[in-house]
Protein backbone atom coordinates (compact mmCIF):
# COMPACT_ATOMS: atom_id res chain seq x y z
CA UNK A 1 0.00 0.00 0.00
CA UNK A 2 2.18 3.05 -1.22
CA UNK A 3 -0.28 5.63 -2.36
CA UNK A 4 -1.10 8.50 0.11
CA UNK A 5 -4.44 7.87 2.03
CA UNK A 6 -7.02 10.21 3.10
CA UNK A 7 -6.88 11.54 6.73
CA UNK A 8 -9.79 9.66 8.30
CA UNK A 9 -8.67 6.57 6.17
CA UNK A 10 -5.50 6.49 7.47
CA UNK A 11 -7.00 6.86 11.02
CA UNK A 12 -9.16 3.95 10.62
CA UNK A 13 -6.34 1.61 9.10
CA UNK A 14 -4.08 2.45 12.22
CA UNK A 15 -6.29 1.39 14.54
CA UNK A 16 -7.04 -1.91 12.35
CA UNK A 17 -3.60 -2.63 12.61
CA UNK A 18 -3.21 -1.78 15.86
CA UNK A 19 -5.95 -4.19 16.68
CA UNK A 20 -4.73 -6.58 15.09
CA UNK A 21 -1.33 -6.33 16.42
CA UNK A 22 -3.04 -6.68 19.88
CA UNK A 23 -4.84 -9.65 19.09
CA UNK A 24 -1.10 -11.57 17.86
CA UNK A 25 -0.10 -10.21 20.98
CA UNK A 26 -2.82 -11.95 23.51
CA UNK A 27 -3.19 -14.79 21.45
CA UNK A 28 0.22 -15.74 20.89
CA UNK A 29 2.53 -14.46 23.87
CA UNK A 30 4.24 -11.93 21.53
CA UNK A 31 6.15 -9.40 23.65
CA UNK A 32 7.90 -7.81 21.11
CA UNK A 33 5.64 -4.78 20.15
CA UNK A 34 7.30 -4.03 17.06
CA UNK A 35 7.18 -7.63 15.68
CA UNK A 36 3.70 -7.71 16.58
CA UNK A 37 2.61 -4.14 14.26
CA UNK A 38 5.07 -5.73 11.90
CA UNK A 39 2.95 -9.16 11.43
CA UNK A 40 -0.40 -7.06 11.62
CA UNK A 41 0.62 -4.65 8.67
CA UNK A 42 1.65 -7.45 6.52
CA UNK A 43 -1.78 -9.05 6.76
CA UNK A 44 -3.15 -6.25 5.77
CA UNK A 45 -0.18 -5.40 3.18
CA UNK A 46 0.62 -2.17 4.67
CA UNK A 47 4.11 -1.11 3.39
CA UNK A 48 3.91 2.47 4.99
CA UNK A 49 5.58 2.68 8.10
CA UNK A 50 4.14 5.85 8.62
CA UNK A 51 0.99 4.62 8.91
CA UNK A 52 1.96 1.62 11.64
CA UNK A 53 0.49 2.75 15.39
CA UNK A 54 2.24 3.48 17.87
CA UNK A 55 3.00 1.31 21.22
CA UNK A 56 0.93 2.63 23.21
CA UNK A 57 -1.97 2.71 20.72
CA UNK A 58 -0.97 -0.78 20.51
CA UNK A 59 -1.59 -1.26 24.33
CA UNK A 60 -4.92 0.57 24.21
CA UNK A 61 -6.06 -1.88 22.43
CA UNK A 62 -4.78 -4.48 23.68
CA UNK A 63 -6.75 -3.31 27.13
CA UNK A 64 -9.57 -3.23 25.28
CA UNK A 65 -9.05 -6.89 23.20
CA UNK A 66 -8.84 -8.35 26.88
CA UNK A 67 -11.56 -6.26 28.23
CA UNK A 68 -13.53 -7.72 25.38
CA UNK A 69 -12.58 -11.40 24.91
CA UNK A 70 -10.71 -11.75 27.85
CA UNK A 71 -13.74 -11.82 30.66
CA UNK A 72 -13.29 -13.97 33.60
CA UNK A 73 -10.14 -16.00 32.05
CA UNK A 74 -7.97 -12.62 31.61
CA UNK A 75 -9.20 -11.96 35.42
CA UNK A 76 -8.51 -14.75 36.91
CA UNK A 77 -4.89 -15.25 34.97
CA UNK A 78 -3.77 -11.66 36.14
CA UNK A 79 -4.76 -12.18 39.54
CA UNK A 80 -2.46 -15.77 39.55
CA UNK A 81 -0.06 -13.06 37.86
CA UNK A 82 -0.06 -11.02 40.50
CA UNK A 83 -0.25 -13.06 43.58
CA UNK A 84 3.50 -15.22 42.25
CA UNK A 85 4.37 -11.70 42.20
CA UNK A 86 3.84 -10.76 45.45
CA UNK A 87 5.10 -14.51 46.76
CA UNK A 88 8.35 -13.94 44.78
CA UNK A 89 8.85 -10.50 46.13
CA UNK A 90 8.52 -11.81 50.01
CA UNK A 91 11.13 -14.32 49.05
CA UNK A 92 13.51 -11.43 47.96
CA UNK A 93 12.40 -9.04 50.15
CA UNK A 94 16.15 -8.08 51.18
CA UNK A 95 16.99 -6.69 47.80
CA UNK A 96 13.61 -4.52 47.14
CA UNK A 97 11.92 -5.60 44.34
CA UNK A 98 9.73 -3.90 42.10
CA UNK A 99 6.82 -5.38 39.95
CA UNK A 100 7.30 -3.76 36.40
CA UNK A 101 5.36 -4.58 32.77
CA UNK A 102 2.11 -5.97 31.79
CA UNK A 103 1.34 -7.64 35.17
CA UNK A 104 1.54 -4.90 36.44
CA UNK A 105 0.03 -2.40 34.27
CA UNK A 106 -3.03 -5.36 33.74
CA UNK A 107 -2.21 -5.79 30.12
CA UNK A 108 -0.52 -9.43 30.71
CA UNK A 109 -1.98 -12.18 28.55
CA UNK A 110 -1.36 -15.82 29.25
CA UNK A 111 1.91 -16.22 27.98
CA UNK A 112 3.65 -13.00 29.99
CA UNK A 113 6.42 -13.81 32.54
CA UNK A 114 6.12 -12.08 35.67
CA UNK A 115 8.80 -9.15 35.72
CA UNK A 116 10.71 -8.48 38.77
CA UNK A 117 13.28 -6.09 39.27
CA UNK A 118 16.08 -6.49 42.16
CA UNK A 119 18.68 -4.77 43.55
CA UNK A 120 22.21 -5.84 44.51
CA UNK A 121 26.03 -5.87 44.90
CA UNK A 122 25.77 -8.87 42.61
CA UNK A 123 23.18 -10.80 41.01
CA UNK A 124 24.84 -13.69 42.66
CA UNK A 125 23.38 -12.27 46.32
CA UNK A 126 19.83 -12.99 45.30
CA UNK A 127 20.91 -16.33 43.57
CA UNK A 128 21.78 -17.27 46.90
CA UNK A 129 18.67 -16.61 48.16
CA UNK A 130 16.82 -18.71 45.75
CA UNK A 131 18.75 -21.59 46.67
CA UNK A 132 18.65 -21.22 50.32
CA UNK A 133 14.21 -21.53 49.47
CA UNK A 134 15.64 -24.79 47.59
CA UNK A 135 14.23 -22.86 44.60
CA UNK A 136 15.80 -23.98 40.90
CA UNK A 137 16.29 -21.01 38.34
CA UNK A 138 17.95 -20.28 35.34
CA UNK A 139 20.54 -17.26 34.56
CA UNK A 140 19.91 -14.81 31.97
CA UNK A 141 20.30 -12.11 31.02
CA UNK A 142 18.11 -8.50 29.76
CA UNK A 143 18.62 -6.02 27.52
CA UNK A 144 16.78 -2.74 28.24
CA UNK A 145 17.63 0.92 27.34
CA UNK A 146 18.08 3.61 30.09
CA UNK A 147 17.36 6.47 27.65
CA UNK A 148 17.60 6.96 23.97
CA UNK A 149 21.53 6.98 23.92
CA UNK A 150 22.24 3.84 26.23
CA UNK A 151 21.13 0.28 26.40
CA UNK A 152 21.91 -1.28 29.75
CA UNK A 153 22.42 -5.45 29.55
CA UNK A 154 21.62 -6.84 33.45
CA UNK A 155 21.74 -10.49 34.89
CA UNK A 156 18.41 -12.02 35.23
CA UNK A 157 17.07 -14.89 37.41
CA UNK A 158 14.27 -17.11 35.98
CA UNK A 159 12.17 -19.83 38.27
CA UNK A 160 8.78 -20.52 38.39
CA UNK A 161 5.89 -20.26 41.29
CA UNK A 162 2.66 -21.84 41.07
CA UNK A 163 3.73 -22.27 37.63
CA UNK A 164 3.99 -18.76 36.65
CA UNK A 165 6.94 -17.81 35.27
CA UNK A 166 9.30 -15.26 36.92
CA UNK A 167 11.83 -12.94 35.42
CA UNK A 168 14.12 -11.24 37.94
CA UNK A 169 16.36 -8.62 36.62
CA UNK A 170 19.18 -7.50 38.87
CA UNK A 171 20.60 -4.03 38.78
CA UNK A 172 23.26 -2.34 41.06
CA UNK A 173 21.83 -1.09 44.04
CA UNK A 174 21.58 2.50 43.04
CA UNK A 175 19.78 1.16 40.16
CA UNK A 176 16.51 1.88 42.00
CA UNK A 177 17.16 5.49 41.57
CA UNK A 178 16.76 5.12 37.94
CA UNK A 179 14.02 3.15 36.24
CA UNK A 180 14.69 1.98 32.57
CA UNK A 181 13.03 3.21 29.48
CA UNK A 182 9.51 1.60 28.97
CA UNK A 183 9.18 -0.40 25.83
CA UNK A 184 5.95 1.36 24.88
CA UNK A 185 6.31 4.96 25.22
CA UNK A 186 9.82 5.48 26.56
CA UNK A 187 8.78 7.12 29.63
CA UNK A 188 10.85 5.38 33.07
CA UNK A 189 9.24 2.51 33.68
CA UNK A 190 6.41 2.27 36.42
CA UNK A 191 7.66 0.73 39.31
CA UNK A 192 5.29 -1.16 42.15
CA UNK A 193 6.77 -2.54 45.59
CA UNK A 194 4.94 -5.06 47.62
CA UNK A 195 2.46 -3.18 49.37
CA UNK A 196 1.32 -1.78 45.90
CA UNK A 197 0.89 -5.03 44.24
CA UNK A 198 -0.93 -6.19 47.49
CA UNK A 199 -3.07 -3.44 47.50
CA UNK A 200 -4.03 -4.50 43.42
CA UNK A 201 -4.29 -7.78 44.50
CA UNK A 202 -6.97 -6.65 47.05
CA UNK A 203 -9.07 -4.59 44.27
CA UNK A 204 -9.05 -7.78 42.33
Amino acid sequence: MSRKLPPRAEENLRRVIAQEAARVMAEHGVRDFLFAKRKAAERFGVTDGSVLPRNTEIEAALSEYQRLFGGDDHVESLLAQRLAAAEAMRWLRDFEPRLVGPVLHGTATQHSDVQLHAFADRSETVAFGLIDRGVPYEVGERKLRLNADRTLAQPSLHFEIDEQAIEVVVFPIDGIRQSPASPVDGKPMRRADLAEVEALIDQS
